[in-house]
């Protein structure tokens, strides 16, 4: 069989120093490990990868596999090139000289070789965890809103309490373990691999009745009604969470979570600013120039401003306190009015002449024409 380059495998150049050997092999075994990856071909690259490195991180191997490729390490070869035996190698004590400490704890590389003992499929396990989208319209967001959800979950069914069946008896197929174990072998001798034992799902344990009304799941989705009060001053992407109410958890777990993510309309009157608000208020050339008081609508209802005689387009006025409640929280941002003078599309005969006849006057003395003017040719 014709093998890959064991430098090509781990993606390193010929020359790579041991630190960059045991890199890049870290990097690609927890890339492929079969816990992790899932799609078709990740076990059989782990495998591959785990080969290149037993060889490339031994100096003696990997000089003889510089000099005689896998030639070195075929059966024919293996005495006349230092008696090399693939069976000698104990793949664990390889990761864990990769991985160091961390090795226990990552992906079940002990399980996967046959070294583990622990059983995910029984232990106790947190229920999935629920997300809902909460619809809003800006003024809902801003003085909060107690809402109503409709959800159907999956809860442990009161039939068999989240057994799945009745008169519990030992698996007869992994005889209780959970597992069975799986041999292959490879240059390393006889691999054994352990995986969830297909007929008790990992249990260890079946039912010579399955329970009518769940089917043998242990739960059944059940429809619920949930009520929440959404705080003042939300924002789309903001979340609540409710603790405990969501899908039921496996094998005696904790309920999962419910998460609901709020998506708020925009206004027709306000630009939002985090918490502050921003509304634009038209004003005439007229009030402009000699300033006057208006009436502003904020969302806690009417104020009056005072507009500074002459006022520029673009001013920014602001209302302290008139912004959004922060959630949760007795802070409010602020308003802020930013005034946006506007140029008449059509006058009257009447309001023509006032405006010619005060075009007659001096109207270029501020600052802004005279350096205007003074870079006219």
């Amino acid at each position: 069989m014709n093998k890959k380059d064991y430098y090509e495998v781990l993606g390193v150049s010929k020359d790579a120093t041991d630190e960059e050997i045991k890199r890049a092999f870290r990097k690609l075994a927890k890339q492929y490990h079969p816990d992790i990856n899932k799609e078709p071909g990740a076990e059989e690259k782990f495998k591959e990868i785990g080969e290149a490195y037993a060889v490339l991180s031994d100096p003696q191997k990997r000089s003889q596999y510089d000099q005689f490729g896998h030639a070195a390490f075929d059966g024919a070869g293996a005495g006349g090139f230092g008696g090399f035996d693939a069976g000698d190698i104990d793949l664990s004590e390889i990761l864990r000289a990769a991985f160091g400490d961390s090795f226990g704890g990552f992906g079940g590389f002990s399980d996967f070789f046959g070294g583990g003992s622990s059983n995910t499929s029984t232990r106790a396990r947190k229920g999935r965890d629920t997300l809902l989208r909460v619809d809003l319209s800006f003024m809902e967001a801003a003085f909060g809103v107690d809402k109503e959800f409709d959800l159907a979950l999956n809860e442990v069914c009161d039939e068999c309490h989240g057994a799945g069946g009745f008169n519990e008896e030992s698996c007869s197929y992994c005889h209780g373990r959970g597992k069975v174990i799986t041999e292959q072998r490879s240059i390393f001798g006889v691999i054994q691999s352990q995986s969830i034992c297909p007929k008790c799902q990992g249990k260890g344990k079946s039912y010579k009745t399955t329970c009518s009304k769940c089917s043998g799941t242990g739960q059944v989705k059940k429809k619920k009604t949930i009520a929440i009060h959404i705080p003042e001053g939300v924002d789309t992407g903001y979340q609540l969470r409710i603790s405990g109410k969501g899908e039921a958890g496996i094998n005696g777990g904790p309920n999962g979570d419910i998460y609901l993510e709020c998506v708020v309309e925009n206004s027709k009157f306000y630009e939002r600013d985090g918490q502050d608000l921003i509304i634009n208020v038209p004003i005439t050339f007229v009030e402009a120039a000699l300033g006057c008081k208006k009436e502003i609508p904020t969302i806690y209802g009417n104020v009056v401003m005072d507009i500074k005689a002459g006022t520029q387009n673009d001013a920014k006025y602001k209302l302290k306190g008139k912004g959004l409640k922060y959630p949760n929280s007795i802070r409010k941002g602020d308003m802020y009015a930013v005034i946006n003078v506007i140029t008449p599309a059509k006058l009257s005969r009447e309001q023509k002449k006032l405006f010619e006849k005060l075009a007659e006057t001096d109207l270029e003395n501020e600052t802004v024409f005279k350096e205007f003017n003074k870079n006219l040719n």
